[in-house]
């Protein structure tokens, strides 16, 4: 059960954040997540609370008040073959969205099955 966050500078349209989370979901799919397993939340900050470098480490040109992060926090085990292959999926998908690649950064965070508690308190992976 990924749980995914999406950071933006505000305001972002309902149609600009649903093309992002779908192309999220969707290389979420690719990797083995069921489709019907989707928690995603979206933060839209004001410029003062979302403050990032516009070039750094190694952007071509610069990014913009589009940048996007996304945190995917997912149970530990994933292969850094599936973590490209995640990336490859979402990557074409924004880009078939008009999103610029490089006005994306994306975090993996990893937890053991114990961190989860799913509905009532029950660990259902423990």
């Amino acid at each position: 059960m990924p749980l995914v966050t999406l950071t933006v500078v505000r305001p972002k349209s309902t149609e600009f954040k649903t093309s992002v989370l779908e192309a999220v979901q969707d290389a979420l799919v690719a990797i083995g997540v069921p489709a019907a397993d989707r928690f995603h939340r979206v933060l839209e900050l004001a410029h003062e609370d979302f403050r990032f470098d516009r070039s750094y480490p190694d952007v071509q040109g610069a990014r913009t008040d589009d940048f996007i992060l996304i945190e995917v926090l997912l149970s530990a085990g994933r292969s850094v073959k599936i973590k490209k292959q995640f990336l490859s999926v979402l990557l074409d998908g924004l880009t078939q969205a008009g999103h610029d690649r490089e006005n994306l950064m994306v975090v993996f965070k990893e937890t053991t099955w114990e961190n989860w508690a799913f509905a009532g308190g029950r660990q259902i992976h423990v």
